[in-house]
């Protein structure tokens, strides 16, 4: 059994946020489990070409925006899963941080970080 505190997980700073890494690929379940933080007023262009994400929001609001402009409103009960490696823009709302938890399978490494530019999907 694992046991882990929000507090003793490692927590990497992303580019637009903040990742508790909960479990990742050392822990051998085959899936990561993050506690994620989208800080306010950002936008992300993301890309996971080695992992399917699903994320379910438990504060904040937000978007994930489609490539094609298909806006899809994030607050408090929903969740999206990206399901087909899917391209977006993460979007937290201006007055307030946008707040997930998140399953990727394949499990993460744990020490990833995005490569934040407005043109090209940040990818791992």
């Amino acid at each position: 059994m694992i046991i882990r505190d929000l507090e003793t997980v490692k927590t990497v700073d992303w580019g637009n946020g903040l990742s508790a890494r909960f479990l990742t690929k050392d822990d051998g379940v085959g899936y990561s489990l993050t506690d994620t933080t989208v800080r306010a007023g950002t936008k992300s262009r993301l890309e996971y070409r080695n992992h399917l994400e699903a994320c379910y929001c438990i504060g904040g609001s937000g978007e994930v925006i489609e490539l094609d402009g298909t806006v899809h409103p994030i607050t408090p009960g929903r969740m999206y899963a990206l399901d087909q490696h899917d391209p977006h823009y993460l979007v937290a709302s201006a007055h307030e941080d946008l707040h997930l938890v998140c399953v990727f399978t394949p499990a993460l490494q744990g020490d990833e970080v995005h490569s934040l530019d407005a043109h090209n999907s940040s990818a791992y």
